[in-house]
């Protein structure tokens, strides 16, 4: 069972969108995963309707609906006639307590530890890039005293392609 995780982990964080500034996993990949039909998902979802706030579910509307199918080369939606849910980290956990099956726990098990994968390498970017930002001041502050160097060092380099005389005695007459 483990390895079945694994292999799903792998596969989910393909499955991770950016709308509304949230990431999100839609109905239909979420049904996938869980290997029931999507019109189950959404029924189990509209009978438990109060436990789905809109910072935990919202639905696409038709420009993000277009945007996303734009963006695979082809559509493995199939042209649904019902507007996609969208989950996001809060809707998927929700979900183990309305998907009570065995499956459904081990999938959401998986979800919630590709969010946190996700949650530290974004932090980890941050970082790096908080690190980044630093050192480019710490340059400009610096900036005279580098050009200075890279002077020097076009110095030697240009030395270093000039001719040089022999050292030692010269014979006359050679």
């Amino acid at each position: 069972m483990e390895e079945i995780l694994h292999e799903k982990t792998e596969n989910i964080s393909g499955l991770i969108h950016l709308i509304r500034g949230e990431k999100i996993i839609l109905d239909s990949d979420l049904a996938r995963l869980y290997e029931i039909p999507t019109k189950v998902l959404k029924q189990a979802v509209r009978r438990n309707n109060d436990r789905f706030p809109s910072d935990f579910l919202f639905i696409l509307n038709p420009d993000e609906t277009c945007n996303l199918r734009s963006q695979f080369v082809t559509s493995s939606w199939g042209g649904s006639r019902y507007k996609p849910f969208a989950f996001t980290e809060q809707g998927v956990a929700m979900l183990s307590s309305v998907l009570k099956s065995k499956k459904a726990i081990h999938v959401n098990i998986a979800i919630m530890r590709v969010f946190a994968q996700l949650r530290r390498f974004l932090e980890t970017h941050r970082e790096l890039s908080l690190k980044i930002e630093e050192l480019e001041r710490t340059v400009m502050n610096h900036d005279d005293q580098i050009q200075q160097v890279f002077r020097a060092i076009r110095e030697l380099i240009q030395k270093k392609n000039e001719p040089i005389e022999p050292i030692g005695y010269k014979l006359r007459g050679k």
